[in-house]
């Protein structure tokens, strides 16, 4: 009655990603999850020129290449004490936000609803609706999705001069300045994606939206109305992905989207930073640490990522019975975190994805809901910030960088936390350390044996005798939205 499934590569997945499981009398009695992809940006990095870092990380992923961007200018601004302009901190903001918001619609339409329009759901009462809506290159809302995405976009044009892999990003501020006419453009992108919003993922205005605060009301306001969101949620229910996908519960976020200005240097990011764990307590970034047990990586004991290195074993893999990954083990305090916007609105304490997780934990449910609830929050706030450019005052202040020094760059992707940490000596790059928000969910085990968040949700899930690639398994991984390039740099 016991047997081991082998699931991958996964499609709609930033990069390879593998999953075993072990599967007795039908249900998941543990997993594995796999990176199997090995690039190597951070050898890339050693010995280069601190500013090489603004051209190359970009590289890891062109999904989330302002995010690589910000966390290595963050970086370098902290190694040369440096703090933005008001303009430069709300225009890194408005481009950081822009990515991420593409991510979370991308997500939605693309990665994670096709699923629902398989045949395999086709006797339930709400699946002609999902595979007119979402079926993969057809569906009808690709055709409305795509070119909305595209139109929000073009408002990184105007801050960045492209997306992606811009070089805007600098530690002092940005490199575009923001002309009067042109923050009427910005706004007028802004008004555009709104109304989107409202007509076709919500069917309400944002902030009715983002103004629910229990599962009862969310439900209330879901009853009947015609949008995709609704239509997920009527899903959702009907499949219990409210009861799957539980982790661990413990929630990290660096906080995402400080205010502008220098007089603001130390105020509450719009999404505060912090971790939850039964109740929100301070983020203290030295608790960080990595472990490689189960990694195909050099390494005997965890470290900070300020001492870490990655160096990939050398010879017959075989020697290394206990390692199936090059995945590392990112740990807080010693325990597994989740991080992402299910993380960020845990610990901002948004009324809503509380009420989700303390009556379900970390779910399929609350986390798709916190990717969407993110749309309609951050839209207002960045229409906030464009009217706040100054057009004519500075975007980006001179800097220098010392010849011994070291720095660290945390920001918040789509994806959740992702952290640079640079050490220089001599000018020159001596050590570069990545963890991306991939890296937190999708961890191996530790030395202590504890799984990672993803191996820990997916326990306990229904594989029907002869499935190869079970559904429920799908919908919990796709929840995560992992980018596998990420994970391995």
């Amino acid at each position: 009655m016991s047997r081991r499934l082998r699931m991958g590569p996964f499609n709609r997945v930033e990069g390879d990603l593998e999953v075993t499981l072990d599967v007795t009398d039908g249900c998941v009695t543990s997993a594995e999850v796999r990176s199997s992809l090995y690039r190597g940006f951070e050898h890339i990095l050693l010995t280069r020129h601190p500013l090489d870092a603004l051209v190359i990380v970009p590289r890891i992923c062109g999904i989330c290449s302002v995010s690589q961007s910000a966390a290595a200018a963050a970086a370098l601004a902290d190694a040369a004490g440096l703090e933005m302009p008001a303009n430069g901190r709300l225009a890194s903001n408005l481009i950081l936000a822009c990515e991420n918001l593409a991510d979370h619609l991308t997500h939605f339409y693309l990665f994670f609803m096709p699923d629902f329009a398989r045949a395999a759901y086709c006797d339930r009462s709400w699946h002609a609706a999902a595979a007119r809506r979402f079926q993969a290159t057809v569906g009808e809302a690709q055709r409305e999705v795509l070119p909305a995405r595209a139109d929000l976009l073009r408002l990184i044009g105007y801050l960045a001069g492209k997306w992606p892999h811009s070089l805007a990003l600098q530690p002092g501020g940005t490199t575009r300045a923001v002309t009067a006419t042109e923050k009427v453009r910005l706004l007028a992108i802004l008004s555009a994606f709104r109304a989107f919003l409202s007509r076709t993922v919500f069917g309400d205005a944002l902030e009715n939206v983002s103004g629910l605060g229990s599962a009862d009301e969310l439900a209330a306001w879901a009853q009947g109305r015609p949008a995709d969101f609704p239509l997920f949620l009527e899903i959702a229910d009907d499949l219990g992905l409210a009861r799957v996908g539980r982790a661990s519960d413990g929630f990290l976020s660096y906080g995402a989207y400080r205010h502008g200005g220098e007089e603001a240097a130390h105020a509450q990011p719009l999404f505060a930073h912090g971790l939850w764990r039964g109740a929100r307590q301070p983020f203290e970034e030295a608790l960080i640490s990595e472990d490689v047990t189960h990694a195909w990586l050099f390494g005997d004991r965890p470290l900070h990522p300020r001492q870490g290195e990655t160096r990939p074993l050398s010879g017959d893999f075989a020697d290394c019975p206990d390692a199936y990954t090059w995945c590392k083990a990112p740990r807080y305090d010693g325990v597994v975190v989740e991080t992402g916007a299910l993380a960020r609105q845990m610990v901002a304490g948004q009324p809503l994805i509380r009420a989700l997780v303390a009556a379900d934990g970390g779910s399929v449910l609350a986390r798709v809901v916190a990717r969407l609830l993110e749309l309609a929050l951050v839209v207002p706030a960045m229409e906030r910030w464009v009217r706040a450019l100054a057009p004519g005052e500075a975007f980006c202040h001179p800097w220098q960088l010392p010849d011994q020094v070291s720095g660290v760059g945390l920001v918040e992707a789509a994806r959740g936390s992702l952290g640079h940490w640079l050490r220089i000596e001599r000018g020159r790059i001596a050590g570069y350390q990545i963890i991306a928000p991939t890296t937190w969910n999708f961890s191996p085990r530790d030395a202590a044996g504890v799984p990672g968040a993803l191996e820990q949700a997916l326990v306990g899930l229904p594989v029907g005798e002869g499935e190869r690639v079970p559904l429920a398994v799908q919908h919990v991984v796709r929840s995560f939205d992992p980018c596998m390039v990420c994970t391995v740099h």
